[in-house]
């Protein structure tokens, strides 16, 4: 298999994409030579691939000599029609949802091995905890990770975790007891859960499901206990609130509709 991959190597379009990739989990750019540096090539193997990259309007040069990406593949990422369907749907009701509980919110889906953020709604007070839309967050560490995995049949839920461990690979984090978290999570309908990147965070975690009962996204609320804000609902009652927004989003949603893989 190794072998026949190899002998339909595309060198050109892996390099575009190595450099596409590399930039899209840095701040600030890089320079020519520190992206050959990262990558482990000569900095004459990236000139020409950067420059069609900056003249199609993929990455953008910022103080003179650095490379970043521009808003282009993202743009091109909301073209795709399930996606853009879901957010039309969601928005508002996060919108309300943020209102209702005083924190932020946001909607993830699974696509290519891990969940993805593709929309977020800020907290309308001073204090919020919010992630940017298009980043690739934890399978096994976040609220929305536990509950894409619940709200799936055995056989998805597999491949899902292949995927994320990479293809062939298997993943030891899938154990009988993370199981058992699950099998919780699915009967009482959600994720309450510390965060396991942000401390005094709770990930308030619940899906938005198909027609057939499955996870297509799910909604997550990252708790933060609010003093002196009057109106605040307690932590109860926002796993109340968040509940109720992925009921009336999986109801809109209707038979048949999936977004996974178009992220």
């Amino acid at each position: 298999m190794e072998e026949e991959n190899e002998r339909y190597r595309a060198p050109a379009l892996d390099k575009g994409l190595d450099i596409l990739e590399l930039l899209a989990g840095v701040d600030g750019g890089l320079t020519q030579a520190e992206i050959a540096k990262r990558l482990a090539r000569s900095p004459n193997e990236f000139y020409r691939m950067l420059d069609r990259l900056v003249k199609r309007g993929y990455v953008t040069r910022i103080d003179g000599d650095r490379f970043t990406l521009t808003l282009k593949l993202f743009g091109l990422a909301q073209l795709h029609a399930p996606v853009r369907r879901l957010v039309s749907f969601a928005v508002p009701v996060m919108r309300e949802l943020a209102e209702a509980c005083r924190q932020a919110n946001q909607l993830v889906v699974f696509d290519r091995g891990n969940p993805v953020v593709i929309a977020q709604q800020e907290a309308p007070g001073y204090w919020g905890i919010s992630i940017r839309v298009g980043s690739r967050i934890g399978l096994f560490d976040t609220g929305s990770g536990h509950v894409l995995l619940a709200f799936r049949p055995e056989v998805e839920r597999a491949r899902m975790i292949a995927e994320h461990a990479g293809e062939g690979g298997a993943d030891g984090r899938m154990t009988a007891e993370f199981s058992a978290r699950l099998d919780l999570i699915r009967t009482r309908g959600y994720e309450m859960m510390p965060s396991a990147q942000t401390a005094g965070v709770i990930n308030l975690s619940a899906p938005v499901r198909g027609a057939d009962g499955t996870a297509i996204a799910a909604l997550t609320v990252p708790y933060i206990t609010l003093i002196n804000t009057p109106g605040a609902p307690d932590i109860s009652a926002a796993i109340q609130l968040v509940t109720q927004a992925t009921a009336r989003l999986s109801d809109m949603t209707g038979a048949g509709f999936t977004v996974e893989g178009d992220a």
